[in-house]
């Protein structure tokens, strides 16, 4: 494509965005590598809804302005970063997708192993560390998680997603965006179902199959829990990202004999604590349910 023909896709992109309530007034950034050392990228202070070619400004790899008439974003750096460290990937696209955001703020780890399309396109989110918006600091949060990932959430902010065509780098954010919502609903009903080991198995196999990468078929992860949010789990404790909102899926239960020895909850091969959760989370949804009618 010519620069010309990209720069018409970014404002395309930015239309999506904005008509899909991701950038409220002038949030969100876009960039395109143009060459080794030329990035397209959106400027600051413009609602994404309203952009044009001519709108847009051209920077190199460490950020000093090239051409345009309005200046970039500070968050270029973040775009850069990811950039500089991904030569795979040609597009970033920032934003602040709601259901995804909430998350964030929340700082709640991404369910795994309930939708095949987010184990086949995105695989496991990470979350990353917070901090000022703009900064080279708040860039390098993505650094121990940008080559084991396709989208990420940034802590208290929104997210940012990429690719090596700015099509799928939006599709990254709207299908996260997408599935946090459908958590959020599920969550409502009462309850969240897991996929099997065995199936999550099969989805990864597949995915690799199709030409999608996945870090958690890395021999060296072969002892991590597949659906069990392994791959950043080590992460959490500094970011203060936790559960509290989605109970992890459920290993089979010991039996009775061997139960009894580790576990005094768990009683003729009822595990007691876990039916008490069951309980309480279907007495919860049962109020929530009468105080919205």
């Amino acid at each position: 494509m010519t620069t010309q023909q990209i720069k018409r896709e970014v404002c395309e992109i930015g239309r999506r965005i904005y008509n899909k309530g991701f950038a409220a007034g002038n949030d969100g950034n876009i960039t395109y590598r143009l060459t080794k050392n030329k990035v397209l990228c959106t400027p600051t202070l413009i609602s994404k809804g309203a952009m044009k070619p001519e709108d847009l400004c051209i920077v190199d790899m460490q950020g000093k302005q090239l051409s345009g008439k309005r200046k970039p974003s500070s968050e270029i750096r973040l775009h850069l970063t990811i950039l500089r460290e991904r030569p795979d990937v040609n597009s970033v696209v920032h934003c602040h997708p709601p259901h995804a955001t909430a998350f964030a703020v929340a700082r709640e780890p991404i369910p795994q192993c309930v939708l095949p399309e987010i184990e086949v396109f995105l695989g496991e989110v990470p979350i990353t560390p917070y901090k000022t918006p703009g900064t080279q600091e708040f860039a390098d949060t993505v650094l121990p998680f940008v080559k084991h990932a396709s989208v990420m959430i940034l802590a208290n902010h929104g997210t940012v997603s990429f690719a090596e065509t700015l099509e799928r780098a939006y599709w990254w954010t709207e299908i996260l965006d997408a599935y946090c919502r459908i958590l959020m609903l599920a969550r409502d009903l009462g309850r969240i179902n897991y996929f099997t080991e065995s199936e999550t198995r099969e989805l990864l196999e597949m995915k690799q199959q199709w030409g999608f990468q996945d870090p958690r078929l890395n021999p060296e992860m072969k002892q991590c829990d597949l659906r069990g949010n392994d791959m950043f789990r080590n992460s959490w404790k500094a970011t203060g990202v936790e559960r509290r909102a989605f109970e992890p899926p459920q290993t089979s239960l010991p039996s009775a004999k061997s139960a009894s020895d580790s576990n005094n909850s768990v009683v003729n091969g009822i595990d007691q604590e876990a039916l008490v959760k069951q309980i309480t989370q279907q007495v919860l949804a049962a109020l929530r349910n009468r105080s919205s009618t």
